[in-house]
């Protein structure tokens, strides 16, 4: 038996609640990417059921996606219990956990990080650290990209989640001393519970610098067990596709095909859907990293939609794959409306799709927590139950 979680980065379906603490009222990524291209073409994720969520949530419709009569798939929501809005905390969420206090976030600055952890690592680095301010990752190299190749300095900044962004040319800093120097800052911002180190490789020359794929998340230790962990000391198989490996380091996953795009992370999902069946069951936990990273963060609705389109007609390729004891979850670990102020993530609603034969369509309504997906996977694969969180999954 395989499931497959699939973990669409970003893509919010509403406001949650709560979304005006967070500067983010009115917030509605699917809806306002719709609006903005005129509407959206998604036949299989409406067929699943996609135009059938808005309603739970109170977000508007998703132009080009309406409800249909018969969904295919259970469909509803998900509303997020832990403080923040950020990559790590989504996908801890799902993965079974609660952060009630929420990861430690730098001011926008500048300064922007204490100047004694700046001292530890420019002595570490031997090299100097500019930026140290809150910044569009784009911007900033093209701002400071130009002084950087000339000194040799890291460019260091963060932004509205709990993260330290270390960027630098790759002709100018090799990426295995970008990576040092990141791992060697992971270990200085544990005792701060700060979610994530970036390193943020770029090339090209000044005017027209372009971030490349070899972008690496150095993650805070996962603070209790996780879904993963959890299966495999009850004897099933993990894989994770995407940045995940990055995410959830040390929890025992047995296999990783790390991507930082899309269209690898899909071809590495249609070979394992490919491959037989192991001798025990799998869950294949997926990320799809090019909503966020490439439009969202960049408010480009156009390059948002597209994305979206190419990841319908993906579905389309992998549901006829699917074997009869099979089961797809497909969800998303926060916001980030490309119509939205400023660049950062949105604190929203996630869909929930959950498909497969012998499951129920059905109507979930709004689940309390991203980690009932933890909870409803310990369930599907029979093994003891979870924390936190309800079976949502209904067989037929």
């Amino acid at each position: 038996m395989k499931t497959y979680l699939i973990v669409l980065d970003s893509v919010g379906i509403g406001a949650a609640p709560d979304a005006a603490d967070y500067g983010d009222a009115g917030a509605s990524t699917l809806a306002h990417t719709a609006q903005s291209v005129g509407k959206l073409d998604l036949p299989t994720l409406q067929s699943l059921g996609l135009g059938n969520i808005p309603p739970h949530t109170d977000a508007k419709e998703i132009t080009g996606v309406p409800s249909v009569t018969t969904p295919r798939a259970a469909f509803g929501a998900m509303q997020e219990r832990s403080v923040g809005k950020d990559t790590t905390t989504g996908h801890w969420e799902i993965a079974g956990l609660e952060l009630s206090k929420g990861l430690a976030l730098f001011p926008p600055g500048p300064p922007s990080f204490p100047a004694d952890l700046l001292s530890d690592i420019e002595k570490h680095t031997g090299r100097k650290l500019i930026g140290n301010k809150a910044a569009s990752g784009t911007a900033i190299i093209d701002e400071l990209g130009e002084e950087h190749m000339r000194t040799g300095a890291l460019i260091a900044y963060t932004s509205a989640d709990s993260v330290f962004q270390v960027a630098a040319h790759e002709e100018v800093v090799p990426l295995d001393e970008l990576y040092a120097a990141c791992a060697f800052i992971r270990n200085k911002c544990n005792p701060l519970a700060v979610g994530r180190v970036i390193a943020r490789p770029f090339r090209g020359e000044p005017g027209n610098f372009q971030r490349t794929n070899h972008r690496r998340d150095f993650s805070l230790p996962v603070p209790e067990k996780t879904i993963i962990t959890h299966l495999v000391e009850h004897a099933k198989h993990v894989t994770l596709v995407g940045k995940l490996d990055d995410i959830f380091p040390g929890t025992g996953f047995q296999e990783s095909f790390h991507s930082e795009n899309n269209p690898d992370a899909m071809r590495a999902v249609m070979e394992l859907a490919k491959r037989p069946p192991l001798d025990k069951d799998e869950l294949y936990f997926i990320n799809f990293i090019d909503f966020d990273m490439r439009f969202g963060h960049r408010r480009d609705p156009a390059g948002y939609a597209a994305a979206l389109e190419k990841t319908d007609a993906f579905l389309a390729e992998l549901l006829p794959m699917l074997r009869s004891d099979d089961c797809l979850i497909i969800t998303a670990d926060h916001g980030n409306d490309p119509t939205h102020t400023g660049s950062d993530h949105t604190r929203e609603y996630v869909p929930l799709l959950v498909y497969g034969e012998k499951i129920k369509a059905a109507n979930l309504g709004i689940c309390d927590g991203f980690f009932n997906i933890a909870q409803s996977i310990a369930t599907w694969f029979n093994v003891p139950p979870m924390p936190r969180g309800e079976n949502f999954i209904r067989k037929r």
